[in-house]
C-alpha cells in the first residue's frame, strides 16, 4: 500500500512511497495537521543519490516497528533537498546551530508544530546502536517524551534559535573603498591547505572545489595556474574520474582521489568540463581532451532527456552511487573478470594502465579503474609504441563498457532542476567556446530552449519541469545561473531572443531578490512561502554561491549596455558581503571572483561580423590572447537589428570590427584581428 509520495515527481519521494511511514510532502496540509494534532514533526531530508539515505530507508523507514513508533509520535514530512533547496539550508545551519556540528544527509530535524522551529536535529541514525550512535527507536521516544514533558524548555530553546537565525546573514555593509584584501586572504588560505602531491585540500575526503579554481585561474599567476593544474591532471587521473564511460563522481574517500563515493551529479561534472576545456596543460592535451570528450558522451549518452517527452533536451540530475543495493558494484571490476573479456596485449595494456597488476583498491575485494601507469611507461613495459598501446586501451575500454553496459545500471535521478541545468548549459557553452565543437553548442542550445520552452511561464521562472509542466517558485540560484548561462551562450552564438531573456532575468533578481536595504539577494523570492529563516547566503557548496554569480552576471551584463542599475546592485552585493569574505576568505571564492571582476572589470569585446570566414578569423584571434578566460565577446552578426545601449552605436565594417572596453571606457574600433590581443592587453 502505496502513502502520499506516491504522486510527488521527486524520485527520491517515490521512493518512499511504499514505505510503512506515513510520509507528507511538504505542504500546507501537512503543517495542519501537525497543529491540529499538536504532534511534532519528524521532517527528513535527503536526495535520491544519497547512499547513507537509502541505508536509512532499509533500516528504519520500511521497518514495521520503526514506522508504527514514527507514525504514532509525529507528522513524519519527507523533503527531496534538490527541489527544496530553501528547506535544506535552513534546516542544516539549524542543526549546526544545535548540535555544534557540520550535517549532511540524510537529516533528520524535529520541529514544533505551531513556529516550525527545530528542538532536536541529527543526521543518519541507525536502527540498532553502533559506532557510539543511538538506535533510531530510543531517539524517537526520547524526543516525544521531551516534546510531551519539557515543553516549556522546546519553547525557549526554539526562541533562541529563531533569533540566531534571524541574525545569520545580518552585518553592516562595507562602507569604506573595496579593496582586493578579501582575495588576497582567499588564495593565502588556499596555498595553505593545498596538497601539492595531490591536488586539491589537504586530506580526505577530497572535493573538488571548482570555484576556488575558477579564482586560481582568474589571478593568472603562475603559482595559481600550477595548483589549478595539478589537481585537474590528479583527479582525471583517478578514480573519481570514471575511466571507462566518463563523468566524474561526487568525490573521493580518499587523498589521492582513487575511490568515490559513486554518485555523479549533473552539477559537478557541469563546474568540472569548462574547467578542462580551458585549454590547461592538464596532464597533457590529450588527457585533458580526452576528459572533456568523455565527460560530454557522458552527458549525452545517460543524462540528456530523450525524445517524446517535455524535458526534451534538458538534463537529469543525478546517478546513484548504489545498483543492486551495493555502492560501486556497477563501476568495480575483478581481475578475472577483466582478463577474460581482453584478448592478451589488450589486457596487458590495460593493466598497467588501469592499476589491475596491483592489489585491489576497492574494499580489499575489487578493483576500481584508475591511471596507474602513464602512456609512455607501459609501451615501455610492453615493448610497444604509443600509438600502438594507446589503439590497444580503446579497444579494451570499448570491450569493457560493453560489459559493464549489461550490468544493472545505478538508479537514475530525472528531475529536471534549472539551477543545474543552467550550471550545464552554461559549462557547455564555455566549452564550445574554448574547442570551437559544435556539438557543444548543440547541446547547450537545446538545453536553453526546452528551460525557456518549459520553465519559463508567465515572465516567472520555475525550479523543475517534468511531463506534467513547471513546478516550484525558483531561487535566487535558478535566476543567477541562469542568467550567467545566457551571457556565456551568447557568446558562442548571438540570439536576441536569450539576450532579452537575460536581460528580463537580471531585471528580476533586482525586483524580486535584491535586499534593498542592506544589499544582496536573498535566496528566496519577496513573495516566497514564508519560513523560519530567509537565507542570504554568500559562501560556496556544492553550487557556487547564488549571491556571488548574480554579481558576476549583473557586472558583466550591466558593463555590456552601460546599465549601472545592475553595476549598482552588484557594488551593493560586495558590500554586503565583505565582511563574510574577509572571515570565511576561502569559502567565499565565486564572490571573490565577483571582487576581482568589479576592481579589475573584464574586458569587453564586441565583434560586428558578415560571413563565418570573418567570424573565424576573430576567433582565431581571441583563442590566441594569453588572457581569453578574462574577456567576455560577443560576436554579434551585422543582421542583428537594433540593440540596445552601448551595443547600438557599434556597427559592422566590412572584413569584420572588435570594439573593446574595459568597465565604462572604450577603445577605438579595431578592423585586423591580428591587433585584437594588442588591444585587449592595452590599459
Amino acid at each position: 500500500m502505496t502513502n502520499r509520495l506516491a504522486a510527488e515527481t521527486s524520485p527520491y519521494l517515490r521512493q518512499h512511497a511504499d514505505n510503512p511511514v506515513d510520509w507528507w510532502p511538504w505542504n500546507a496540509a501537512a503543517l495542519a495537521a501537525a497543529r491540529a494534532q499538536d504532534k511534532p514533526i519528524l521532517l527528513s531530508i535527503g536526495y535520491s543519490a544519497c547512499h547513507w539515505c537509502h541505508v536509512m530507508a532499509h533500516e528504519s523507514f520500511e521497518d514495521e516497528a520503526s514506522a508504527r513508533l514514527m507514525n504514532e509520535k509525529f507528522i513524519c514530512i519527507k523533503v527531496d533537498r534538490e527541489e527544496r533547496p530553501d528547506l535544506d539550508r535552513i534546516y542544516q545551519l539549524a542543526h549546526q546551530a544545535l548540535t555544534r556540528r557540520g550535517g549532511g544527509w540524510p537529516l533528520t530535524v524535529f520541529l514544533a508544530p505551531d513556529d516550525l522551529a527545530p528542538f532536536y536535529a541529527g543526521t543518519y541514525f541507525p536502527r540498532e546502536a553502533r559506532h557510539g550512535m543511538p538506535p533510531f527507536a530510543w531517539v524517537l521516544e526520547q524526543v516525544r517524551g521531551f516534546w510531551d514533558t519539557r515543553r516549556d524548555a522546546v519553547r525557549a530553546q526554539n526562541a533562541t534559535l529563531r533569533e540566531f537565525l534571524a541574525n545569520y546573514d545580518a552585518s553592516d555593509a562595507h562602507a569604506g573603498a573595496l579593496d582586493d584584501a578579501p582575495i588576497r586572504a582567499a588564495l593565502a588560505q588556499i596555498e595553505r591547505g593545498f596538497d601539492h602531491e595531490h591536488g586539491g585540500h589537504l586530506g580526505a575526503p577530497k572535493f573538488p572545489h571548482c570555484p576556488e579554481m575558477e579564482l586560481l585561474l582568474d589571478i593568472g599567476s603562475t603559482d595559481a595556474r600550477a595548483m589549478v593544474e595539478l589537481t585537474l591532471a590528479r583527479m582525471a587521473e583517478g578514480g573519481i574520474h570514471d575511466q571507462i564511460g566518463g563523468g566524474f563522481c561526487r568525490y573521493s574517500v580518499d587523498e589521492r582521489w582513487e575511490i568515490p563515493h559513486f554518485e555523479k551529479m549533473l552539477y559537478d561534472n557541469a563546474q568540472l568540463l569548462p574547467l578542462y576545456a580551458d585549454g590547461a596543460e592538464v596532464g597533457g592535451e590529450k588527457l585533458r581532451s580526452e576528459v572533456v570528450q568523455r565527460t560530454a558522451e557522458w552527458l549525452s549518452r545517460e543524462m540528456i532527456a530523450g525524445p517524446g517527452t517535455s524535458k526534451h533536451g534538458a538534463f537529469y540530475a543525478a546517478l546513484d552511487a548504489d545498483s543492486e543495493g551495493e555502492e560501486g558494484k556497477f563501476y568495480v571490476w575483478q581481475r578475472d573478470e577483466v582478463r577474460a573479456l581482453l584478448t592478451d596485449e589488450e589486457f596487458t595494456a590495460a593493466e598497467h594502465r588501469f592499476g589491475f597488476d596491483r592489489p585491489p583498491n576497492f574494499e580489499h575485494r575489487a578493483w576500481n579503474p584508475i591511471v596507474a601507469q602513464s602512456l609512455e611507461t607501459v609501451a615501455a613495459t610492453a615493448n610497444l609504441l604509443v600509438q600502438q598501446v594507446d589503439a590497444l586501451l580503446f579497444r579494451a575500454r570499448k570491450k569493457l563498457f560493453a560489459a559493464r553496459a549489461e550490468r544493472t545500471p545505478p538508479g537514475l535521478d530525472d528531475k529536471i532542476l534549472t539551477a543545474w541545468n543552467a550550471l550545464m548549459i552554461s559549462g557547455l557553452a564555455r566549452a564550445a567556446r574554448t574547442t570551437g565543437n559544435p556539438a557543444f553548442t548543440a547541446l547547450a542550445e537545446n538545453a536553453l530552449d526546452t528551460l525557456r520552452a518549459n520553465a519559463w511561464r508567465d515572465d516567472r521562472l520555475h525550479a523543475s519541469i517534468d511531463d506534467r509542466g513547471a513546478r516550484l517558485p525558483a531561487y535566487l540560484d535558478d535566476h543567477a545561473f541562469l542568467l550567467d548561462a545566457l551571457l556565456d551562450f551568447l557568446q558562442v552564438d548571438w540570439n536576441n531572443r536569450h539576450f532579452d531573456w537575460a536581460i528580463r532575468l537580471a531585471d528580476i533578481l533586482l525586483e524580486r531578490f535584491e535586499d534593498r536595504e542592506h544589499g544582496g539577494f536573498f535566496f528566496t523570492a519577496h513573495d516566497h512561502e514564508q519560513l523560519i529563516q530567509r537565507p542570504k547566503p554568500f559562501a560556496d557548496e556544492a553550487l557556487p554561491s547564488g549571491n556571488g554569480v548574480a554579481t558576476r552576471a549583473l557586472l558583466r551584463l550591466g558593463h555590456l549596455l552601460g546599465e549601472t542599475r545592475w553595476l549598482d546592485a552588484a557594488e551593493r552585493t560586495l558590500r554586503a558581503a565583505y565582511a563574510t569574505m574577509q572571515q570565511m576568505p576561502q569559502a567565499c571564492a565565486t564572490l571573490q571572483r565577483a571582487l576581482n571582476d568589479f576592481l579589475d572589470p573584464r574586458a569587453l569585446v564586441v565583434i560586428r561580423c558578415g560571413a563565418p570566414a570573418e567570424e573565424t578569423a576573430w576567433r582565431a584571434a581571441l583563442l590566441a590572447c594569453d588572457n581569453a578566460r578574462r574577456v567576455d565577446a560577443y560576436f554579434v552578426p551585422d543582421d542583428a537589428g537594433e540593440l540596445p545601449g552601448t551595443l547600438a552605436a557599434q556597427t559592422y565594417i566590412a572584413g569584420g570590427v572588435a570594439y573593446v572596453c574595459r568597465g565604462q571606457q572604450c577603445d577605438p574600433p579595431i578592423t585586423e584581428p591580428s591587433l585584437l590581443e594588442a588591444g585587449i592587453n592595452r590599459k
